[in-house]
């Protein structure tokens, strides 16, 4: 495995002209939780915050990974959908509720069906509507919808596509791929999550309008910090 620079041996996410070779054969990383407003008003937010799991790592730390469909051998899957969550500059809400009850708790049949494709499973995406989707201000179509136009404005780095062995990175070098992959993309509107030293996570913020990323220094401080991480190869 090739290692890379310590963030500490230079400024964060400035990537020296000798590193540019490695991130092209490399992966990526993840952040830390705010202040949650639960039962909040929906719509009343700030922007989104679209987090794509890297499901290989999602897979190798969670404890039911043998009872996820997502997690079956051969699948395969790299970045997926884990949500598209609205955010405050200064924390988040969670589990909404319209005061004349407008907002349904369980998306119906058809509502699923704008899911499809979109999540890696149904289960998933009825609980990201519930906890974040319901703060939206958007019918669970329509949050779907959102979903999809969120997840079409990013570009997954080449280097992480088709990956077939794990690889050891920093933080940074997953941050600056996805720059580097994403006109307009900024290294304070994007953070890694990691756990346990490895990928779980890549959060991309983006304009509540859905018409382009956005800065989110809240969001960008809590990404990861561990000097390197593992990022597991698909399955």
């Amino acid at each position: 495995m090739t290692p890379f620079a310590s963030p500490a041996a230079r400024p964060r996410r400035d990537i020296s002209w000798w590193l540019l070779p490695i991130l092209a054969v490399l992966p990526l990383a993840g952040p830390a939780q705010a202040q949650t407003a639960r039962g909040a008003a929906p719509g009343a937010f700030d922007f989104y915050v679209l987090a794509l799991s890297w499901s290989p790592g999602f897979c190798a730390l969670d404890g039911r990974a043998d009872d996820r469909a997502q997690c079956s051998a051969g699948r395969r899957h790299a970045f997926v959908v884990h949500g598209l969550w609205p955010q405050y500059e200064r924390g988040y809400p969670r589990d909404c509720s319209a005061a004349d009850d407008s907002i349904p708790r369980n998306p119906s049949r058809r509502a699923m069906g704008f899911a499809a494709g979109v999540f890696p499973e149904p289960g998933l995406a009825r609980h990201q509507w519930r906890m974040h989707g319901t703060c939206s201000g958007r019918m669970p179509e329509d949050y779907f919808r959102d979903t999809a136009r969120a997840r079409s404005l990013v570009t997954v780095p080449q280097a992480l596509q088709g990956l077939r062995t794990e690889r050891r990175v920093s933080p940074d070098a997953v941050e600056q791929a996805f720059i580097a992959a994403n006109p307009g993309l900024q290294p304070d509107m994007i953070a890694t999550a990691c756990q346990r030293g490895r990928l779980k996570e890549v959060r991309i913020c983006i304009k509540r309008d859905l018409s382009g990323f956005r800065a989110c220094p809240e969001v960008d401080r809590s990404g990861c910090r561990d000097r390197d991480i593992t990022v597991d190869a698909p399955q």
